[in-house]
């Protein structure tokens, strides 16, 4: 299926992981893809093929003033953008009695405050030149991806967990403001997935036994898991669906 030809699609973080499979699910179904990363994206390129486009830079580094050109030249080489995914993210691990501020800012910088200005200078375009030239049906659509803990505490990740809950927190308000405007706003919420940020916690036998009890589905998650919701959410199936937040993990928060 080519359910996404003569789409433009940006995807942050998309040079491994969960983004990275989620930008190669795109390409394979025929989308443009944008890969948005710090570092390489030669291995994601090669799996994606000839409609994958890598653009080098750091969501950390980048502020509201920086982020409007990244999005004015992508519109300006690909003449659009129909999907936003705000993949990127960090994850830092102390007890909160010894979390340092700059573990906090870093965090918090690129788990939040880059996704919403992101976010906001592709909306300013879609406002205005966007959906003027669109057609009737198209749609803007924005994808978070959230996690778990968006909805509970977590384990010595203070700031990721207070970044997530800002990301879900955020889903729900852009999808207030906007929604009338055919834009659909909604994240992905991530269960336990395999990928660098949770090596830490696979690596650890005991913590790695402790979550794979609590998961009914008994497995960590691939990242192509996950790629699979946010194809669903980006397609006209998902036309009603805005400010929800779409939990993939296994069943663990049904327990």
């Amino acid at each position: 299926m080519q359910r996404f030809e003569n789409k433009v699609v940006v995807v942050t973080g998309a040079s491994r992981g969960i983004g990275g499979s989620i930008a190669v699910a795109f390409a394979k179904e025929g989308a443009t893809v944008i890969g948005v990363a710090r570092s390489s994206q030669d291995d994601v390129a090669a799996d994606a093929g000839k409609n994958y486009h890598a653009i080098s830079f750091d969501l950390g580094d980048a502020s509201a003033d920086a982020l409007a050109p990244l999005v004015a030249g992508i519109i300006a080489k690909f003449k659009k953008i129909d999907v936003l995914i705000n993949n990127a993210g960090i994850i830092r691990r102390a007890p909160a009695v010894e979390f340092s501020q700059k573990d906090w800012d870093d965090v918090l910088r690129i788990n939040l405050t880059s996704p919403f200005f992101l976010t906001q200078a592709v909306a300013k375009w879609w406002l205005g030149a966007g959906r003027a030239a669109a057609g009737a049906d198209d749609r803007l659509r924005i994808i978070n991806i959230a996690s778990l803990l968006s909805f509970q505490g977590g384990i010595t990740v203070p700031a990721y967990a207070a970044s997530k809950h800002g990301i879900a927190g955020l889903t729900k308000a852009l999808a207030n403001e906007w929604s009338s405007q055919r834009i659909n706003v909604n994240a992905v919420a991530p269960g336990y997935v395999e990928t660098e940020n949770t090596r830490a916690l696979r690596e650890d036998p005991a913590r790695n036994q402790a979550i794979l009890s609590r998961i009914p589905q008994g497995a960590w998650a691939r990242p192509d898991d996950i790629a699979g919701a946010c194809l669903y959410l980006a397609s006209g199936d998902a036309n009603y669906v805005n400010g929800a937040i779409l939990n993939v993990d296994g069943g663990w928060l049904a327990r």
